[in-house]
């Protein structure tokens, strides 16, 4: 168990060397839309609540390939968590994580098997989560909710260690 944790963590680094890497090559922080902003700003939330929970992250904006991106890889306890973060400003036209849809959920799958095959172990367990944020920088009070195992890993994805 021990071995397991200490190569989730060293992949976790890793991972985390090459963001840095490609984070330097980003637009600047002040050339984002406002909607990029709330983006981040609800990711930012959503860290927060995680890490007050007890999850370590070990990675943001983790990009596997070209079109697929896991907003957060988290850990709590022996549980690699891969989760997506919805960031809307109101809840006129639905719940955040009603974006979820079946496109979604085929783009972070193959993110976390990507992810998983980089780790080159096979994590105990893993799961599917989605943060929702609901309001802007401004609000002293935003709406975040975790929701936790909200779909799993389709049929058709196979990982082999």
């Amino acid at each position: 168990m021990k071995r397991v944790r200490e190569k989730v963590l060293k992949a976790g680094r890793r991972l985390a060397a090459s963001l840095l890497a490609r984070a330097r090559g980003e637009k600047e922080p002040g050339s984002l839309t406002p909607r990029q902003k709330t983006g981040r700003w609800g990711e930012h939330r959503a860290e927060l609540l995680l890490r007050s929970k007890g999850y370590r992250i070990l990675g943001r904006r983790v990009h596997l390939s070209p079109r697929d991106e896991l907003d957060l890889v988290a850990r709590k306890g022996d549980v690699l968590v891969f989760v997506e973060v919805k960031t809307r400003r109101t809840e006129d036209f639905g719940r955040p994580v009603e974006a979820v849809n079946r496109a979604k959920r085929q783009a972070m799958s193959r993110a976390a098997i990507r992810y998983l095959r980089r780790l080159r172990v096979k994590p105990p367990h893993f799961r599917f989560d989605v943060v929702e944020v609901v309001g802007t920088e401004n609000d002293p009070q935003p709406v975040i909710r975790h929701l936790e195992n909200v779909f799993t890993l389709g049929r058709q994805y196979r990982v082999t260690w």
